[in-house]
């Protein structure tokens, strides 16, 4: 990834009816992902950093209903920026399966993307 801060804003629309905000700002040594239901609002928040092999992730504000999730989505994409990734994450209740494939797929292909691109 080049140095300077590239932008993206998706909508993600789950199969059970969800819509959720996803933004993603990119630097040249990681990210920053915002993922809100509704409104724009920060919430839960997990930051991971991968060098070489290894990823690590720490929670700094945990999410209620799905803290597993949060952390999944920053390292999995800490490691594939080799890099640092912040994730913000705020929903309005529990997700469900294909809430999370939904959100997990759009991330995936806007990092993905940024890779081919940057």
């Amino acid at each position: 990834m080049e140095s300077g801060t590239r932008a993206q804003s998706r909508e993600v629309r789950s199969d059970s009816g969800r819509n959720f905000q996803l933004e993603a700002s990119f630097y040249g040594n990681g990210c920053f992902l915002a993922i809100s239901e509704g409104d724009r609002r920060l919430g839960a928040i997990s930051v991971a950093i991968s060098s070489q092999n290894n990823t690590t992730a720490a929670k700094v504000i945990p999410s209620k209903n799905d803290p597993l999730f949060v952390n999944t989505i920053a390292e999995k994409v800490a490691s594939m920026t080799n890099g640092i990734c912040i994730v913000s994450f705020h929903s309005k209740g529990q997700l469900h399966l294909d809430d999370m494939k939904a959100i997990m797929g759009e991330v995936m292909n806007t990092v993905g993307a940024e890779k081919a691109n940057g």
